[in-house]
Order: structure tokens, then C-alpha cells, then sequence
């Protein structure tokens, strides 16, 4: 434990990557395949089960030290987190440790399990006496360990690269083991960092996603636009459908298993030809519609365990598939797209062929395009909104199947978001490091009464100079507080940008929005000037 508290510091004190890509090289080498597991799995953010609530952290605390609670919540409200607030309060006692001297494995499958099966006073007794044990610089980490508040700044890219360097293996090797789970033990890591056989099973894993980045303005307009394939990027679930000998499988980008939620599309897996893996898009989409429904009807098939028959029938789901990742059990992510592409179209028409128009309605093929000219770009992408998508996806036709978000090969293209200008009514202080600001908003469009009325909360946006700017003016201008929340006087306007507006009856203001988030600081508009609900109804309409 000692090791991973080390890491955990050296990760948390530096914003180098090289630095971070060091430290966790070192840590994989020389730790035990136990310990290597639980790491692995802590820094990728899978296990982060609450064994003890921040609440019942901040009582033992408080038990332990006879501070008053106004002081706690005092010291929380700079702080923002209980397990770090706890962390600095408790290390103020000045007492003698021994150090984390027992083994992350044994921390995490016996010492701090213990702690969270025991109850009341036995609990707190044991938890300070672990308190007790450890030096300060190792209080947060047990109680983010405890809490599952657990996170320190690495990305999942950077540590599959460390440990495949430290393994000498290939990146896109450890990066596939780990796709679909990772159960810590000694075991699980032999397993992961051993040498690759010829014939490999892959099981029900899904490939690595290869991700898309934004593209810029011009990015692109020195290469020949007739060497890039255009498709719609669609407004769905990016997964991944897979038929092998040990079974059939639907996974989400997330590497979640969503095949109870979807069983529509397993049957479908499994009428396709074993050893087949497709890439693509889980869409609600009636089987005679020219387009998909919104994302708002996927979001009533979302973590059902098990839809009736009439969900399944009013918000039909199909599997829109715009690559294809293994053909008769082999892998194909190393060809070029447009051959790709090309067995993909033909895997699609013997389906429709054997299957008629419900193989149709159920398998769809991305319909994609050619470009002559980068003039013509963003006339194409201003189409998508008909064709409910979110913009377009670029993908070179040399380009492989790779691993996480490689730059150069694929692009995405988004649609111009729809925007209002809103007016501030409420602000709340932030988490972290920004627990001290108010960081967190409420914004609201004027009905036809000449009232407020809340239309949507946004959180991001602004720059650092503007956050502390409007954290100095929110604290002038209050006029009420709701515990943490304050009211300010409606004077300041922004502009939101969001990707999409639907009824709602649950909101005051009859909308809800998608991803909003501020785009500008409308310092030039007076508070009166600010869009209606008028307004969002009317953009509403405008939308296909």
C-alpha cells in the first residue's frame, strides 16, 4: 500500500505526461500481480464502490475529534469534498503511525471491506483506529478508498500504454484484454500482461473503440476531399454487436453489457454468421421511416433490464452498422476502410436477402457519401438535422481500425448548436477545487406574463478570469439564499448553446434541453432583450 500511496502522490503532483507515464511504468514492474490488479483497476475508474458514505466519514470524524459541526461544514464548504475535509481535520492530531504497511490486495479484498461490514460505534472505533495508523499524507487516499470517491488525474490511454510498455506488449493488445471488465486479482493480471498467443480466443470481448475528433475550421482542405468517406453521425448509442462460438453480445462504448435492454438486436446477433463483429449505432428507427427517432425515445429503452413487448413495439431499436471488425472470426481492423466497407455492404445484403424487410428495419448500413470539393462541407453537414443526426463523420478510405481517439484518420463534424440567450437567476458554490466559487448556474427566458421562468442549468463555459469575475458579482448581488443556493438580481445575460430541445412536463418551462452549456457572456444585452419561452418554442419547431 505503501508503493500505491507513493504513485498516488507522484500522479496527483504533476500535470507532465511523460512524468505520469514514468511513474506508473515503475509501479507495474515492481509491484506483485495482486497489487499491479487492484492499481489497474482503481486508476481506470472500475471500481469505485462506496463502502462507507462521505456522511458517515464526516460523523466518525467529528466523534473522534469533538469539533463542533458548524466548524466541519465550514471548512467542507472551502474544501467541497467530505473524504478530503475529514482528511485535513484528522491529521491535526498530533499522534505516532505505523504507515500503510499491509498490501493494496490486502486492503482492498479484506482490511477495508471489514470496516464497511461493521456497525455503529465498532465501526467508528476501528475506522479512527485506522486513522490513527497512517501518516497524513495517506489519510485522503483511505478515505477516497472507502468512499469511492477515488480518481486522480490519468487518463485510461495513458495507463494501458504504461502497462503495455512495462509488459513489452503491444498497446492494442492490452487495450482489447481489458475491453469487457477486468475483476482485480493475481491471476486476472498474469493473464493480462502474458505473452500473446498465435490463436488467442477473444471470447465475447469487444474491440477498442476508434474514436473521432473535432474537426477545425480547414483542417483538412490539403488532402484530395475525394480520399474521405462522409456518413451521418447519428444521435444514438455507439456499441459494438458481436456473434462468436461463446455466445452473442451487445456492448456500449462504455464497455457495458446492454444486451437484456436490447434483445431485439441479440436476436439479430445471432441470426448473423458466427465470428462477426460490427461496429456501429443503436437507434430507435420504425422499420418504414426514412429517419430515426430522437434520442429522447432511445432514452425509454435505457437500462431496462426487461422492455414489454409494446416498449419494444412503439420505440423499435436497430443497429445502424457502419463498420465491420471481424469477418468468420478474423480481424479485420487492419485493412482500409473502403474494403471494409465493401464486405460489409455485401454482409448486409445477403442479410436483407435472407431476411426481407424485417432484416431492413432491424440492420441498417450507414449511408455514406463522396465529396468533389471542400466548399460543399458544411452545406452537407447543415443537412444532418433532417436526417436527425448530429452532424457528419470524415473517415480516410486507407484508414485502419485503431485504438482510442488517433488523430488524423477520423474527424467529426458537428452540427452549429441551436442557441438562447438566458438570464442568471440562481448560483451554487462547485466541488473540488472549485468548491470556494460559484461555478454552477440556473438561467431562465421570460414567458408571456413579463415573468422568469427556469429553462435550463449550466456548468461550463466560461474561462477561469470570468468564473472569478461572476463569483464576485453573484456575492454583490444576492438577494435570497436556499442553503446552498443563492438567488441574484436578473441582470446578467449568456447565451446557451445546446444540441437539442424537446417537450418536457416535467419542467416548469414546458422544455428540455441537450448538453447545454454557456458560449458567451452577453455583457452588451440588457436582462429585458433576453429570449422568451416564445422563443425556444418557435426553434423547437423549426426542427424536423
Amino acid at each position: 500500500m505503501q508503493a500505491f500511496a507513493a504513485l498516488f502522490h507522484q500522479l496527483d503532483g504533476t500535470g507532465s505526461t511523460s512524468a505520469k507515464l514514468e511513474a506508473l511504468q515503475a509501479y507495474f514492474r515492481s509491484a506483485t500481480p495482486a497489487d499491479a490488479a487492484w492499481a489497474l483497476a482503481l486508476l481506470l475508474g472500475k471500481r469505485r464502490r462506496r463502502l462507507i458514505t462521505g456522511r458517515r466519514l464526516r460523523e466518525i470524524c467529528l466523534a473522534g475529534t469533538a469539533l463542533p459541526e458548524w466548524l466541519f461544514e465550514a471548512c467542507h464548504a472551502q474544501v467541497g469534498d467530505s473524504a478530503e475535509t475529514v482528511a485535513l481535520l484528522w491529521q491535526q492530531r498530533a499522534e505516532a503511525h505505523s504507515g500503510l504497511e499491509e498490501s493494496l490486495a490486502q486492503w482492498m479484498d479484506v482490511r477495508l471491506p471489514q470496516l464497511a461490514s461493521l456497525e455503529g460505534e465498532e465501526q467508528a472505533e476501528a475506522v479512527q483506529a485506522c486513522w490513527r495508523s497512517l501518516p497524513a499524507d495517506h489519510l485522503l487516499l483511505l478515505n477516497k478508498l472507502l468512499s469511492g470517491g477515488f480518481r486522480v488525474g490519468v487518463s485510461t490511454g495513458l495507463v494501458t500504454r504504461a502497462l503495455a510498455q512495462s509488459a513489452d506488449l503491444d498497446e492494442a493488445l492490452v487495450a482489447h484484454r481489458l475491453m469487457g471488465g477486468f475483476t482485480p486479482s493475481g491471476a486476472a493480471f498474469a493473464e493480462l500482461t502474458a505473452i500473446a498467443t498465435e490463436n488467442e480466443g477473444l471470447s465475447a470481448r469487444p474491440y477498442p473503440f476508434f474514436l473521432a475528433s473535432p474537426l477545425e475550421p480547414g483542417q483538412l482542405e490539403h488532402t484530395p476531399p475525394t480520399s474521405w468517406q462522409l456518413e451521418w453521425k447519428w444521435d444514438g448509442i455507439r456499441g459494438q454487436l458481436i456473434n462468436r462460438a461463446g455466445g452473442c453480445s451487445l456492448w456500449s462504448r462504455g464497455e457495458e453489457l446492454i444486451n437484456e435492454a436490447f434483445p431485439e438486436l441479440i436476436a439479430l446477433a445471432e441470426q448473423l454468421p458466427q465470428g462477426t463483429a460490427l461496429d456501429g449505432e443503436v437507434i430507435v428507427w420504425h422499420g418504414d421511416a426514412e429517419t430515426p427517432e430522437s434520442f429522447a425515445s432511445l432514452q425509454r429503452r435505457l437500462g431496462r433490464k426487461a422492455p414489454s413487448r409494446s416498449l419494444q413495439r412503439d420505440c423499435p431499436a436497430a443497429f445502424v452498422a457502419y463498420d465491420l471488425l471481424e469477418h468468420e472470426g478474423s480481424d479485420l481492423r487492419e485493412i482500409p476502410l473502403h474494403k471494409r466497407r465493401k464486405r460489409l455492404e455485401e454482409l448486409q445484403r445477403s442479410w436483407v436477402e435472407t431476411h426481407g424487410s424485417e432484416g431492413t428495419g432491424r440492420l441498417r448500413l450507414s449511408a455514406t457519401q463522396r465529396l468533389r470539393r471542400w466548399a460543399d462541407l458544411d452545406g452537407l453537414r447543415d443537412q444532418a438535422r433532417a436526417q436527425r443526426a448530429e452532424g457528419l463523420m470524415l473517415k480516410a478510405l486507407e484508414s485502419p481500425y485503431l485504438v482510442g481517439r488517433k488523430r488524423g484518420f477520423w474527424w467529426k463534424h458537428k452540427l452549429e448548436p441551436l442557441r438562447l440567450d438566458a438570464v442568471l437567476l440562481y448560483a451554487q458554490a462547485g466541488s473540488g477545487k472549485r468548491a470556494n466559487l460559484y461555478t454552477d448556474y440556473s438561467f431562465g427566458l421570460w414567458n408571456g406574463e413579463g415573468e422568469l421562468v427556469t429553462f435550463a442549468k449550466a456548468y461550463s463555459g466560461l474561462d477561469n478570469t470570468e468564473i472569478r469575475e461572476l463569483d464576485r458579482w453573484i456575492r454583490a448581488h444576492t438577494t435570497e439564499r436556499f442553503g446552498p443556493v443563492r438567488a441574484v438580481e436578473p441582470l446578467q445575460v449568456f447565451e446557451l448553446a445546446f444540441e437539442g430541445i424537446q417537450p418536457s412536463k416535467r419542467h416548469k418551462c414546458g422544455f428540455a434541453v441537450r448538453f447545454p452549456r454557456i458560449s458567451r457572456w452577453r455583457s452588451d444585452k440588457p436582462a429585458g432583450e433576453a429570449d422568451s419561452l416564445d422563443s425556444a418554442r418557435a426553434l423547437m419547431e423549426q426542427l424536423p
